[in-house]
């Protein structure tokens, strides 16, 4: 049996807690000035980084990343500017891989880029006022052809149905199983596809005879909430500011975009409606439609229903959810989580 001397021990363990110290300190070598970067950038304005080096090291060069994009080199410590025009809206990870005395050492930091857009307010007309189910649990509200479908939600309760707008009453349900919390849907290439909550569930029916094809699962660990299509891709919100583009054929989620106005970000975006190039989404908790630009996530406008909401007169009705667009009609079917009432409205700019 070897016997080990106990000084060479406790040397090698000393050894060992230095070594950690001081890779630790290497780590601390470089930093970037947080004090000197805004809460937040417009997508125009340039960002302006400053690598600190509190050791007076002699930097080589540094090669800066922007959400794991190589983006610029410089060398030594040269001056850094993040352009921010044609990046994603949202948080933009920044890494600096600092080279230096023979060595390589990495900083990071992060900052937030917000549209450039301010947000129109759109003014609207009521065409008309339908009933609607007060027991629908609203998720998911879409015409195809013309007839209107509409997703529900809750446990145990949760089902697609074809709708006849004029009376809100159904004339074809199909319950989804017990377990699963229905959420968005939308109809493209004849086919019916219909998001669940909480389960990374999807499900896909023919839009005709509306049997079941298949189940379908989240390639992402994301919650199922709105849907809504451009005739060739679907869009997918998941309950955060962002909005995934699905390919139909695969249900990949393959891009997605961030949801800003020129000073905030928009979380919570739930039911989608696509129209006229523009995705229409509901805001969770909120009366207003949020009009946004599928290819940058910038808000160009807003719709103020909160006197739609006022007209809704049961008591257990819940948040404004629901968002169909008849373009026959040229109009806007919105409603809510078991309201009494559907509204057709217009815009009028």
């Amino acid at each position: 049996m070897k016997l080990y001397n106990p000084l060479i021990t406790i040397l090698l363990a000393f050894n060992i807690v230095g070594c950690n110290d001081s890779q630790k300190e290497r780590e601390n070598y470089f930093s970037f000035d947080d004090s000197a970067i805004k809460p937040m950038y417009q997508v125009t304005e340039k960002v302006d980084l400053t690598l600190l080096n509190p050791k007076n090291k002699t930097i080589d060069s540094i090669v800066y990343y922007a959400n794991d994009n190589r983006v610029k080199s410089v060398k030594g410590n040269e001056k850094f500017t993040l352009d921010s025009r044609g990046i994603k809206l949202g948080y933009q990870n920044i890494k600096a891989l600092v080279y230096f005395e023979g060595d390589t050492v990495s900083t990071k930091t992060r900052v937030e880029i917000s549209s450039n857009v301010i947000p129109k307010l759109f003014k609207y007309s009521v065409v008309n006022t339908y009933p609607h189910d007060v027991d629908a649990f609203n998720e998911g509200f879409e015409f195809f052809r013309d007839t209107l479908i509409e997703s529900t939600g809750q446990n145990g309760k949760s089902y697609f149905a074809k709708i006849d707008y004029k009376t809100g009453k159904s004339y074809k349900k199909v319950s989804i199983d017990q377990q699963y919390f229905g959420e968005g849907i939308t109809v493209i290439n004849n086919k019916i596809y219909q998001l669940t909550w909480q389960n990374e569930k999807g499900f896909i029916y023919d839009a005709n005879t509306l049997k079941k094809l298949r189940t379908f699962t989240f390639d992402k660990k994301v919650e199922g909430w709105g849907m809504t299509n451009d005739g060739k891709n679907i869009y997918h919100s998941d309950g955060t500011e962002k909005i995934w583009t699905m390919n139909p054929d695969t249900q990949k989620l393959t891009d997605f975009i961030n949801v800003y106005t020129n000073d905030s970000k928009i979380k919570s975006i739930n039911e989608l409606e696509w129209i006229n190039g523009k995705i229409f989404g509901n805001i969770w908790q909120k009366d207003a439609i949020a009009i946004i630009n599928p290819k940058t996530g910038a808000v160009e406008g807003v719709m103020d229903l909160s006197a739609l909401r006022a007209k809704v007169t049961n008591k257990e009705a819940e948040v404004l959810n629901g968002i169909a667009y008849n373009k026959k009609t040229n109009t806007i079917f919105v409603t809510g989580k078991n309201w009494n009432k559907t509204f057709e409205i217009k815009l009028l700019n």
